[in-house]
């Protein structure tokens, strides 16, 4: 098998059909060798848009790759080495911050990792392109049970990427009585130092779950309910957060947050004295998935991405570092045993039949949440609230005065 790819190669080689990397070679086993730690399948044309200058736009959830550090594999240098393309990587901290962006125009991608319900909606309004599998054959790899969910029924436009579920993080030096409910989150005893979600839609589930309710609101008043309990809790909150939980559970700025299962195994891992827990009313799970917008210039090479995002390799250099879930039966036989056999990353049935997916809410249940979501975030319970309009109207008025004054001189001296 070795030999016979090196003659192949190295033939496509002499006739100026490709250009492989030097770093890829093969190795025994049947695959091909990118790095030391990373081999792929080898009867898969990794090299086809080597010389060509293709460039792929990949934007990902933060803390969301193996990307070198910490001693990490970097997957994305490896995948250039590998095929020839360059890869321009950002990150969002949000679905929601995700999707504005992507709506907005501002800039162009060929991969994003959107969550669950948030695939449902860009498939709803024409928002990403249907998938070639013939060029993603390692599709294979993914469990049935991650397949054919109702975000995308047919799975048309998405490859699972990881799976996840929420809970809370806390500091047992800060905590005289673990938390075991969601409602502990409500507690006055945690007053000021309660780290929240800063996403409409998981602070809105941690509510529901609370109150008993479905986090999949289809009603106004259903929505009112889920933020008339969040603002109960605003005044106990020290900030509302995404990826600032890190730095902030880590340096016990915090006592209790709420988070994701995978990011929490990293905290742990960097301050032993952070713990988890499962609340006892259920928990979010959540599928992450690669897409390629609509609008990707790019979508072949995107779909290669994703092939080799779905490589066994890189699967395990993936979950090793962030701590999330595979959707990958080989990747799990092959991660080390402490995260293999960890409780926070793979949950057992008690956990598991306690949890609700988020699905697309409608779009009068979205404008409602978005609506309210924005007023909680302004919600002052001192009874004081009303200065903030009257303050940010006299602000506008100033404003619009001065800038009224500067375009009617622009105006008399338009030269």
């Amino acid at each position: 098998m070795k030999k016979g790819i090196s003659l192949l190669l190295c033939f496509a080689l002499l006739a100026g059909m490709l250009a492989l990397p030097a770093s890829a070679e093969g190795q025994g086993g049947g695959l091909l060798r990118v790095t030391d730690d990373i081999s792929v399948s080898p009867d898969y044309d990794w090299t086809r848009f080597a010389g060509k200058k293709v460039t792929l736009n990949v934007y990902n959830w933060g803390e969301y790759i193996s990307d070198g550090s910490d001693g990490s594999v970097d997957v994305i240098s490896a995948f250039e080495q590998l095929t020839g393309i360059h890869v321009n990587y950002t990150t969002f901290d949000s679905n929601e911050s995700m999707y504005a962006k992507m709506k907005s125009g501002a800039a162009d991608y060929d991969v994003i990792v959107p969550s669950d319900y948030m695939v449902s909606r860009m498939i709803d309004e024409n928002m990403l392109a249907p998938l070639d599998y013939a060029n993603i054959p390692n599709y294979a790899k993914i469990d049935d049970t991650y397949k054919h969910r109702d975000y995308d029924p047919d799975d048309a436009y998405s490859v699972p990427y990881m799976w996840c579920t929420t809970g809370i993080i806390y500091n047992t030096k800060m905590v005289d009585t673990p938390p075991t409910s969601w409602a502990d989150l409500w507690n006055p005893a945690y007053s000021g130092n309660i780290l929240m979600f800063n996403n409409s839609r998981d602070a809105f589930a941690i509510a529901a779950f609370k109150l008993g309710k479905t986090i999949n609101p289809t009603t106004n008043a259903e929505v009112s309910a889920g933020i008339e309990e969040l603002k109960k809790q605003k005044p106990l909150v020290q900030a509302y957060v995404m990826d600032e939980i890190f730095d902030k559970m880590e340096g016990g700025e915090a006592a209790v947050g709420v988070y994701y299962s995978g990011d929490a195994i990293t905290m742990i891992d960097d301050n032993p004295d952070l713990a988890w827990v499962f609340p006892k009313e259920g928990v979010n799970l959540s599928i992450d998935n690669m897409c390629i917008p609509a609008s990707s210039k790019n979508k072949e090479a995107a779909e290669m991405f994703l092939n080799y995002m779905c490589e066994t390799d890189v699967g395990v250099a993936n979950c090793e570092y962030i701590g999330y879930s595979t959707p990958m039966p080989e990747v799990l036989e092959n991660l080390d045993d402490d995260l293999k056999n960890s409780q926070i990353a793979y949950p057992d049935e008690s956990v598991l039949a306690k949890t609700q997916v988020f699905t697309n809410l409608s779009d009068e249940t979205n404008a409602e949440l978005d609506t309210q979501w924005s007023a909680l975030k302004s919600y002052n319970e001192s009874g004081n609230a009303w200065m903030v309009p009257v303050f940010l109207a006299l602000a506008i008025a100033l404003a619009s005065f001065n800038i009224g004054r500067k375009l009617r001189k622009k105006m008399h001296n338009p030269y």
